[in-house]
């Protein structure tokens, strides 16, 4: 694993992690945390591990966060930057929570991105989480933020939510996925908010099989 610097700024580096023989496919990975800065890429380490195993290039990011400099735009701004970064070709981003909203917004505005695997992901600022969403920015940012105001993205989504999530609920990646033409849902009976980051959980299982689907063909 190699620590890289793509800004000045303490939290704008990321851990590129680089397979065994030629990758496969490359994969950004972009932690939750509800863009606080007590959360950090430390998040993503579990699963970097498994897919750096799978043959992936992959680039897990930090950016900064509400509490250290962060904020709308520069958040995402932040997230397109560290994805120009470093040169691994096209990629699909995976993220988690607050992260999996960064994951769809990139691959919105990114043309490196091909594609975005939304683990239990924050995808509509006017619902459920709005008090959330007004810490990262004011509801007149909403419109450039928002993935659900952004529709269409352009690129595969697939949304893996669990339907005991008590942080973001399903219903996040129902509705988006009821607008979104190229999105797919995946719903996990049972499963909580933490379990799509958790290597071993079926829910982590079919993050892992849905990145390598959108990874495999980068």
């Amino acid at each position: 694993m190699q620590r890289i610097a793509y800004g000045e700024h303490a939290s704008q580096f990321g851990e590129l992690y680089l397979p065994d023989g030629v990758a496969q496919g490359a994969v950004v990975v972009i932690h939750g945390g509800f863009w606080h800065q007590r959360y950090g890429l430390e998040l993503g380490r579990p699963l970097a591990d498994v897919l750096v195993k799978d043959g992936f290039a992959v680039w897990n990011i930090e950016y900064r966060r509400v509490g250290g400099d962060g904020g709308w735009p520069v958040t995402g701004q932040d997230v397109l930057a560290a994805i120009d970064a470093v040169d691994i070709g096209p990629v699909v981003t995976l993220g988690h929570s607050a992260g999996g909203h960064l994951a769809v917004w990139a691959a919105k505005h990114s043309e490196r991105v091909v594609g975005a695997v939304a683990q239990a992901a924050v995808l509509d600022f006017t619902e459920h989480i709005t008090h959330r969403a007004l810490e990262l920015c004011t509801e007149e940012q909403f419109a450039e933020a928002s993935p659900t105001a952004l529709v269409p993205i352009g690129k595969p989504v697939i949304c893996v939510h669990g339907d005991a999530d008590e942080d973001v609920p399903v219903q996040q990646s129902i509705d988006f996925c009821g607008v979104e033409p190229q999105a797919e849902l995946v719903v996990v009976e049972g499963a909580g908010h933490m379990d799509v980051i958790t290597p071993g959980t079926e829910s982590w299982e079919l993050c892992r099989a849905a990145v390598g689907r959108l990874a495999g063909g980068c």
